[in-house]
């Protein structure tokens, strides 16, 4: 799997380089995604990579593939994709079906050399994901300096929860996200997530990089992102062009 377009934007002095994937839509494939994955990793110039929303076992809630693919975090099955990535000089930002205690979570993880740092899930759902268990806390990281935090994709609609990773003393908003819509509601949205993501910046002064797929999961659903860097002002600053799989690196300052 090929990753056909890469963009890098600079900044000054220290900084943190972030990497985020914008990707074909994987379905079931675990495999299929870690490959995706090492192929990345292998050509991008960063520090952090950030995948898409359930990228693991792919965005589908539906009760038979949530129930099939969910993973424990302390299963063996989760054990051997962190041996997998444990090559991969990259923190790692993806997201995954999470089972724990027989609920299920929209969640996103933090991998660093094949060691599990933590874990995000998902506080405000929207309806259709109602197979999932909402999450209640808002953990932040860091690297190289710069502490973050994750919301996942429809998370960024409401102030509140992005509030208390900015509270935290956050520089930079991770955004994994999943946006196959129907044809008619993907060139509705196509532009408003910037909108929408670039109040949280202005609201947080955090640093804002998101992740999505693209491509088209049948006649009816298309994937448009968008992947995206953006600036504590709320503006675009480097993007993954709309349809291509690819990838782009923006720098976080660490002060």
């Amino acid at each position: 799997m090929r990753a056909e377009a890469s963009a890098v934007v600079t900044g000054l002095g220290a900084s943190l380089r972030v990497g985020a994937c914008q990707t074909p839509e994987i379905l079931g494939d675990v495999e299929g995604a870690l490959r995706c994955v090492e192929e990345f990793a292998g050509r991008a110039d960063a520090d952090l990579l950030l995948f898409p929303e359930c990228f693991l076992q792919g965005y589908l809630v539906e009760e038979r593939h949530v129930r099939e693919h969910a993973v424990g975090l302390g299963s063996a099955r989760f054990a051997g994709v962190l041996r997998r990535l444990a090559r991969i000089e990259q923190t790692l930002v993806f997201g995954v079906i999470e089972e724990s205690g027989g609920r299920y979570f929209n969640s996103a993880v933090v991998v660093s050399r094949g060691e599990l740092v933590g874990v995000y899930r998902k506080t405000h759902l929207v309806p259709g994901e109602a197979l999932f268990t909402k999450g209640e806390e808002y953990p932040t990281f860091v690297l190289r300096g710069v502490r973050f935090g994750v919301n996942i994709c429809f998370d960024t609609r409401f102030p509140e929860a992005a509030a208390p990773i900015a509270a935290q003393g956050a520089r930079l908003l991770l955004v994994p996200a999943q946006n196959m819509m129907p044809r008619a509601a993907a060139l509705d949205w196509k532009e408003r997530h910037h909108a929408i993501r670039a109040e949280r910046a202005r609201e947080t002064g955090m640093w804002l990089v998101s992740a999505d797929v693209t491509g088209e999961r049948d006649e009816t659903r298309v994937g448009w992102g968008p992947t995206s860097v953006m600036d504590p002002q709320g503006v675009v600053v480097g993007r993954v062009p709309v349809g291509v799989a690819g990838v782009v690196v923006g720098s976080v300052p660490c002060e």
